[in-house]
């Protein structure tokens, strides 16, 4: 069994330029779980003022079903964030930090010690009002200002994650430039240390090697996928690139591979061709679009 965590909701959504009704938010997680998905990522509790796009997150979750099936995880970058969504009904939060200085410096003002520093007292909050709690971790095998990053890094802020009490760390290729080799070598030491089974990884197309990063994922152990429906989110560093790979290709892969999701494939490439015209953009999933093309 794989557990594919959705994560078009938010991280698909949140760098769309043109305003997202949210009544389309909405029906896009509820078309989503209504799919099967075990987990649909729903937005993310962070400053209007910084992610304009997600400023509805308090009236997004009040609109879906949070006694269903599916659970819908929000993102939270600190306390005041967290308090938002405990007011807005959260059951589930995740945290972020990154392998790489440069790009925790950039994205959140502070070097890796002080972004986990910061997070304690979120994590320690959250788990003391029944809420879940889990963690990614950005540049695992790239960064947009410092090129490679050690495996080392890497392991340190998962463990880090880990001991403050995420069930579960997702490793993120952010730039997308991690390769099969890479992605093992990555695994194989942060595996030593964070148990495989509390391991998720999170990849992003940019150079086409999300899948193949993927499957090498699975192979080491691996058994939790984060993707977004239709590819929705570019990847913000590198122009014109795709980012997110697309949950109707994973899905599609996984299934050819005889690994159970419990994901209706055929229902996700309707849901990612529906988003897809919504945003009045391209389908970036290819299995999605040659499903589409069937009908």
């Amino acid at each position: 069994m794989v557990t594919m965590v959705e994560v078009g909701p938010r991280d698909g959504l949140q760098n769309e330029k043109q305003n997202v009704a949210t009544a389309i938010k909405v029906e896009l997680i509820q078309r989503l779980s209504a799919c099967g998905l075990p987990v649909v990522e729903a937005t993310s509790f962070v400053s209007p003022k910084w992610v304009p796009q997600l400023a509805d997150a308090a009236e997004v979750l009040e609109q879906i079903d949070l006694e269903g099936a599916t659970r819908h995880p929000v993102l939270v970058p600190n306390e005041k964030g967290l308090e938002r969504a405990i007011q807005a009904g959260a059951r589930e939060i995740a945290v972020f930090a990154a392998a790489s200085e440069s790009f925790s410096q950039k994205n959140t003002n502070c070097s890796i010690a002080e972004s986990l520093e910061r997070i304690r007292p979120v994590v320690e909050k959250a788990l003391a009002n029944n809420m879940s709690v889990r963690g990614y971790v950005s540049c695992v095998l790239g960064c947009p200002y410092e090129g490679e990053i050690e495996p080392e890094a890497v392991m340190l802020v998962s463990v880090a994650l880990d001991e403050l009490g995420c069930y579960e760390i997702s490793l993120g290729d952010t730039i997308g430039t991690g390769t099969p080799g890479k992605a093992r070598k990555l695994l194989e030491l942060v595996g030593a240390e964070v148990p495989m089974e509390r391991l998720a990884v999170h990849f992003h197309d940019t150079y086409g090697q999300a899948l193949a990063n993927i499957l090498a994922s699975l192979e080491s152990g691996v058994r939790t996928v984060d993707s977004s429906v239709a590819g929705l989110g570019g990847c913000p560093y590198a122009r014109g690139a795709t980012g997110n790979v697309a949950s109707e290709d994973v899905a599609y892969m996984l299934d050819g591979l005889g690994m159970r999701t419990g994901v209706n494939l055929e229902d996700l490439a309707i849901t990612g061709q529906w988003i897809s015209d919504q945003l009045g953009k391209p389908n970036n999933s290819r299995a999605g679009s040659a499903l589409a093309r069937k009908k």
